[in-house]
Order: structure tokens, then sequence, then C-alpha cells
């Protein structure tokens, strides 16, 4: 027998993760670590970065891998250290006085879902604006002490890291997350064993682990379903944001609103308000009925009564084509249980969901939010009325302006966005207590008594900050793709600190129209390469790696700052996050924006610019229409010359380099002997006084108590209260009104014969109805409706409601007298619908008749 040189099989791995033991004196730092208060305390991520720089720039910022990283030899450095001891006191002492502030116990708690939260670069569980955004708000909510939760996804891949090709083509990568570094825990029983979420789909069960983000006071929980007890197939739905087909994206939105709601049961989580951030997250009233009929014996007309007076419904998609809807078939496959629990039909189901029902139409997420949430809200002034037209064929007998969709202009968490610079500067000047104050307005005029040489000097030092890391990142880049050091060498000695720089740094989507500053290349040479007056334009941004016309948008722009002529004076900065924005939108001079009016739905990036004394040059839409004011930025108008959108383009690319050459550039280069522009700097002064705090996420945070939070978490309290009494006593009504609707008579209607005949301004008429109610209460109200035919479309030109003269038996007697105002061709109308003053707007139950 031969003996064999080597017998062996494969090792067998086993993971272990071995913590690291901080010294007691720095154990408050692992709390601290884990709590995401350092993103916004600037004291404290300083701290981080003096223990370690080397280790916190591997990191990325992430302080619970520094922690683990750092050598115990240099641990025991910094506990001899006296300055740095003191610094660590300082700043677990700030964190301990914040987190034990007692919670605002008056103001109405909020449960809040979201696909997406961008709390921290190192956490990547958002895409974009609409998670940057929902993360701004809870550290918002956090700040204002209020009771909120909120809830999403733990996604094992998260969005995904961009790097570009040398000739400019987008590569998606996707990249593991190891959630034991990252700045989280998982939630456990009392026991100490890990809670498993259970959340029953149509034939099985899935399985997710709980994790909590402390967000200072506020805790954000996030499902996990890439754990053993899942299938593959079933392992995948958190794996990445927005990823997969159309039935990962079911699942994941049945995840997130029915597991959503499982989630809080199961830890004991109620509140007064459940906001859905986008309609991803419609689901969670399909549970919240379930729950309210199942275990408080309501009926399903009365759980809806409950369900929708506290709930509100966001929507920050401006076009009909961007909100999700499921083919029947998939929907079903996942949703058809429910019915039998709700004690309704498939089809009343597939109804709430549909624009027009019994069509044949997909199921609509954000119409079944429309139909379950009392209030519906755009995210500006101008969005709103979009959302108006957007939604109107839900309730067919109102016109978009009659609507009760209205809308709350997003705003940007100030401590978040401010460099820190500019946050030592306002606790100086507007006081320590400049955070809390911050949607005092007048506190941001002291701007005005500030020497203009200070506000240049911040600038200047932030500029030059970014200067020095887009160096860093072109010599980096660069070298990775294994280009000509010459070259490097060249494109490094063009970024110019003293040019004038414009930032413009956005998802790129083709409706964005980064491409309108490449329309006339010769122009554009010619702006960029003044020795007098240089300029340079710094791009950043990711496409969906499914949007060619987006990623065909970056290739062309890497292309042309290739070009000898536009070398280091175009720059792509590559994978745009949130670290790549903070350095963006404090270091350029200028903020610009270019979407298809009116599909920017708000944009938050150039209010993060605003905080930072950086000038806005935009289209006027979303928040800038609003924003905008003379003096202190630049505007493309809201008008429409062409309806042919390549004309549009050219013609705003036209405005857009003559507004470059006549107004932005002269006047920053308007430079007095101390090196800056006077009257630059007075720009900047109008636009920190005068817009930065109408666009703050505190001022955002009180909108919505003031204008839906409040009001809603009264009625819903009233309905609830008695055992659901006013609920009951409200659906019966409204079951009664809609049993016996359809026999209400008109008997009478009286129009002047000189309202028909020959009207004339200024004249007044008598208009009589007469209505037979039948069997139903006198709980009906007729209105008079003018309205004027405009490019084909009716535009209710006056609303007019009839006074009720008397009532006999079963009659109404309806009368108004009216006043032509106005001369012009018109058609009328009257309009019939319920009056009950338990509804909280006439959208609520949705009858209209026109006689």
């Amino acid at each position: 027998m031969k003996v064999q040189v080597s017998n062996s099989n494969a090792p067998v791995w086993r993971d272990v993760t071995v913590k690291s033991k901080l010294p007691a004196e720095l154990s408050c730092l692992e709390e601290l670590a884990k709590n995401l208060w350092w993103v916004w305390n600037s004291e404290a991520t300083e701290l981080f970065s003096e223990i370690d720089p080397i280790i916190w720039k591997q990191t990325g910022g992430n302080p619970v891998l520094l922690l683990e990283m750092i050598s115990y030899e240099r641990m025991e450095e910094i506990v001899k250290d006296r300055e740095i001891m003191k610094k660590v006191d300082k700043v677990c002492g700030d964190f301990k006085d914040y987190i034990n502030e007692e919670p605002d116990k008056k103001r109405a708690s909020i449960a809040y879902f979201s696909m997406e939260y961008g709390l921290a670069n190192c956490l990547k569980i958002y895409s974009g604006g609409l998670g940057v955004l929902a993360g701004d708000y809870l550290k918002e909510a956090s700040d204002s002490n209020v009771r909120l939760t909120a809830v999403g996804f733990l996604y094992r891949y998260g969005y995904f890291t961009q790097t570009l090709s040398i000739d400019g083509n987008q590569e998606a990568n996707y990249e593991a997350q190891n959630f034991n570094h990252l700045p989280l825990e998982q939630v456990m029983d009392e026991n100490g064993r890990a809670i498993l979420l259970e959340v029953p789909f149509h034939d099985r069960i899935v399985y997710s682990n709980i994790w909590k983000v402390n967000v200072g006071r506020i805790q954000l929980y996030l499902m996990d379903t890439d754990i053993e007890q899942n299938s593959e197939y079933d392992r995948s739905i958190t794996y990445q944001l927005y990823g997969g087909d159309w039935e990962n994206r079911m699942k994941q939105e049945y995840m997130l609103g029915i597991g959503g709601i499982t989630l809080l049961d199961k830890l004991g989580i109620k509140k007064d308000i459940y906001h859905c951030n986008e309609g991803h997250a419609a689901l969670i009233n399909v549970q919240r009925l379930t729950d309210y009929i199942q275990n408080d014996g309501l009926s399903f007309e009365q759980a809806l009564e409950v369900v929708r007076s506290s709930s509100l419904y966001t929507v920050h998609t401006p076009v009909p084509a961007g909100h999700d809807s499921f083919d029947e078939s998939l929907f079903g496959k996942y949703m058809g249980q429910y019915p039998g629990r709700l004690g309704i039909s498939w089809q009343d189901l597939m109804n709430m969901g549909r624009e027009n029902p019994d069509s044949h139409e997909k199921f609509s997420m954000s119409v079944f939010a429309c139909n379950t949430c009392q209030e519906v809200n755009g995210v500006s002034w101008l969005h709103g009325k979009v959302s108006q037209k957007m939604f109107q064929p839900i309730w067919k007998g109102y016109s978009a302006d009659e609507l009760h969709v209205s809308y709350v202009t997003n705003g940007v968490h100030l401590p978040t966005w401010a460099a820190s610079e500019w946050k030592e500067f306002y606790g100086k000047i507007f006081g320590k207590d400049y955070v809390r104050n911050q949607d005092n307005q007048k506190m941001w005029d002291a701007i005005y008594d500030v020497e203009d040489e200070q506000i240049w000097d911040i600038r200047r030092g932030l500029k030059n900050k970014l200067v020095n890391y887009i160096r860093s990142e072109i010599r980096d880049k660069m070298s990775q793709k294994q280009e000509n050091p010459a070259k490097i060498l060249q494109t490094i000695d063009k970024v110019n600190p003293n040019a004038l720089l414009i930032g413009f740094a956005r998802r790129f989507a083709t409706y964005k129209r980064a491409h309108l500053l490449f329309t006339d290349l010769d122009r554009l040479a010619k702006i960029v390469n003044n020795p007098n007056y240089p300029v340079q334009f710094i791009f950043a941004g990711k496409a969906h790696p499914a949007d060619g016309g987006g990623q065909e948008l970056i290739r062309r722009i890497v292309e042309i700052s290739r070009r000898p002529e536009f070398q280091g004076k175009i720059i792509f900065v590559e994978n745009y996050d949130m670290q790549v924005a903070k350095r963006l939108v404090s270091g350029v001079d200028v903020w610009m924006n270019t979407p298809t009016r009116p599909l920017e739905a708000s944009g938050t990036s150039g209010e993060k610019a605003e905080m930072n004394g950086v000038l806005n040059f935009s289209v006027l839409d979303g928040w800038w229409y609003e924003g905008y004011i003379e003096g202190a930025g630049w505007a493309l108008t809201d008008k429409r010359t062409y309806q042919d959108q390549g004309h549009q383009d050219q013609l705003d690319a036209e405005t857009i380099y003559s507004i470059f050459e006549n107004q932005i550039i002269p006047l920053y280069f308007a430079k007095n002997s101390k090196g800056y522009s006077p009257e630059w700097i007075q720009y900047v002064k109008h636009s920190i006084a005068k817009i930065a705090p109408r666009f703050t996420m505190k001022r955002m945070l009180n909108d919505y108590y003031d204008r839906f939070y409040n009001k809603e978490s009264v009625r819903s309290a009233s309905l609830k209260a008695n055992s659901f009494e006013k609920a009951k006593d409200l659906a019966a009504w409204k079951e009664n009104v809609a049993s016996k609707w359809n026999d209400i008579d008109v008997v009478n209607v009286e129009i002047p014969e000189g309202l028909q005949l020959n009207p004339h301004v200024g004249e007044d008429y008598k208009i009589k109805v007469s209505i037979d109610r039948k069997d139903l209460p006198n709980c009906i109200g007729v209105e008079f409706v003018v309205s004027d035919m405009k490019e084909g479309k009716v535009d209710m030109f006056d609303v007019k409601e009839m006074n009720i003269i008397k009532t006999e038996d079963s009659m109404t007697y309806f009368e108004l007298d009216y006043t032509l105002k106005h001369a012009g061709m018109f058609k009328y109308s009257f309009r019939m619908y319920p009056k009950n003053p338990e509804l909280p707007h006439r959208q609520d139950f949705a009858y209209v008749r026109w006689f």
C-alpha cells in the first residue's frame, strides 16, 4: 500500500466576532458610537477623528468600526492624554444631557414608515433625496423631542457604489454590509435572545430580525430577512434598495406595510398618527384595518373611519407613471387572503386601489393611500398643486383646486448640513441656542451686522477644503484607472481655488437636464477659459442601473471633461453620497439645478447649500418656486414658452449662458482690494437671512404638526372615545346615505329668465332648488357651480353654497341670491352632496350628484 503524501479535507470555518474592550474611562464612547447623535454634533465627530485620524478615514467615518480597530495601546494613550479626556468628558456629558431630556407629551406621537433613510454615510440604507429627507426628519424629531418611532429595512447590500470607467461608463457595485460593524443593535427580549419577527405571507411565514438605530432620542426599527430561517427567495427581500423585479417590489412593500405594523405590535408600540412617506408603505393600513376588525370587533366601515382619521400620506412623485402599481394577479397572490379578514369582497379591495372602480386598472399603492388616509400632501406648494391634478380622478365630483390635498415644503436638518465652521459662526452671532430658535426668522437678521470679511473668510476656507478634496479624488481615481501621470498632474493643477465654482449634484435622471450646460460647447469653453474670470463646474450623481438615459448623460459629461479645453474645469466626482454632498453644498459658490418644470417635486440639495452661504441658480420649480428672492440668487422662469421640449431646452440653455455671462460671473469678480466682491457678500447675507430659515427641517416638522398631526390626533381620539362611538355613528350615517343616495329627487329648479337669456354684469338673480330627500334626514347640501372652459378643460370659476330656506317633511328648499361679477362665456350647473359636521373634508365621503 502506497501512503499518500497528503490527506486533508477542507477547513470547516466558524464565525466568531471578537469585540474590543474599552477602558472604563472610555466606556461612554461605545454608547455614543451607537447613537447617531454624533452625526450632527461636530464636537463628537471631531473627537472620533482625533482618536485615530487614519482609521477614522479608513472606516469612512464609522465610530463603531473605529473603536473595533484601534489598538489597546492607543486606548491607553488616550486615557493618559488630559486634553483628549477633557473632550471625551465634555462630549459624553453633552450627549447624556441631551438624551435625558423628557419628551414633549403635548404633541401627538407618530409612527413613520419609509423605504429608505439617509442618516449617516456608513449606514447604507438610502439612495437619494427621499431617504435623506426621511433621515433629516428623524434627526429633527429628536431635536424637537417629539415622540416618533420609525420603521424601515436594513439592506444587506444597500444602494450601489458608483465607479466610472475611463470613458465614463457607470459601473454599479453592490457591497455587502457587515451589520456588526454598523451603529445599530439587534433587538433582544428580556432574556437576551434575539426577537424574531414572524410576518404571515399567503403561503408561508417570512421571518425577520429586528434592528434598532438610535437617532438621538428616537428609535428607527429595521427589518432584515437575510437570515437562515428564510428561503433564498425570501432572504433577498432586504438585499437591495429598489432592486429586483416587480414581484420582489411587491414583497418589499408587503413587508414594509404588513410587516411594519406587525413589528410595532410585537414591540408594544402604539402611536397617535401613522405617516406613510411615499406610497411604498400604504399597506400599513390593510394591517391596521385587520387589527381593528379582529381585536376590537369593528366592522370594515367602522375600522376604516378610525384608520383613516389617524393616517397621513406624503407623496413625493409629480407624475402618475412614478407611482407603484401592481397587476391584479400579482397583487392577488400576496393579498388574496385579506378580503376575508376585512369582511369585504376581492373587488372591493381592488377598487380601493383604482382611480376607476370596477375597471381593469392595476392596484395603485398611491390611490389606496389616498383612500385610506384622511390627509394627503405634496412636498412643496407647487407640487401640492401638481398632486391635486394628479389625484383629481379619485374624487371625480370635485375639481383639482377643491381637493383636500395640501402640501408641506421639504426642509433640511440644519445641524447636519451646515458645515462646522458655519455652526460655530451661527452660535456666535445668533446665540448658543440658535438650533432651538432656528424657526425664529428675526434671529437670522443678525447676519446683516456681521463684517463682510468674516463671511468671505468662511466661504474661502470651505472652498479650499473642497478644492483639496477634489484634487485628492482626481489623483486617486485617475491613478486607479492607470492614466498617464503627467495628465493627472495637469488636471490637478487646473483645479483653481480662485475660480467661481458651480456645483451640480443629484440623481442623474433625464428630467434633471444636466445636458443643458453642454448645448453650446464653444460658448461654454469661452466661459471656463477666461483667464481673468475663471469658472469651473463640478458634477456628481448616480443614475439608476436601469436608466440608460441617465447613464448616457454621465458618460457624455465625462467625455467632455476629458477634452483639452475642459480638462480640470469640468469635473465629475464619482460615487455621490452623503459625505460628497456635504463637501459640495458647503464648498461651491453657486448651486445649480435645471429640472424640467414642474417635475421637481421639491429638491433639497439647494436648501442644504443655503445653510452654507452658497447661492442658488435654479428653475422656478419645487422649493425654489417659493424660496427665490431677487438679490439672493438667480432663477429661470417657471413660464413655458414652447410646447416642444427640445425648443424649450434650447431657450433655457441660452438663458443659462446669458445669466452666467452677464450677472453671476461679473458679480462674483467685482472684487475689492481685500480680494472679494462686496456685492456678492450682500447676496450671501440676503440668502442666509431671508431664505435659509424658511427651509429648515424644524420649520417642516412644525408644519406637519400645525397642518396635519394636531387636527388628526384630536379627531382620531374623538372617534375612538367611548368604545369607538363616533366612528360607529359616522359609519352608520355614511351607510344610510349611500343606500338612499340614488332615491333623492330633484323636484324643481328655478333659473330666472334674465340669467338664461340676457345676463349682465352687476345684476342680481334669485335661484331656487327643491329637493325631496325621501327617507334621509336633513343632511344634503346644494351648490351653484359656474365653470370657465379653458383649453377644453372645465375650470371651477365660482362655487356658491345655496341656503336652506325651509324644510317640510322630506322636502328641503334652497335659495341663492347670485350677483354676476364677470363677463364672458361660462357654463353653470348644480352639485348636490352629503353634509355632516363630523367629516374632516368633502373628499372623505365624496358622493356627488350633478343636475
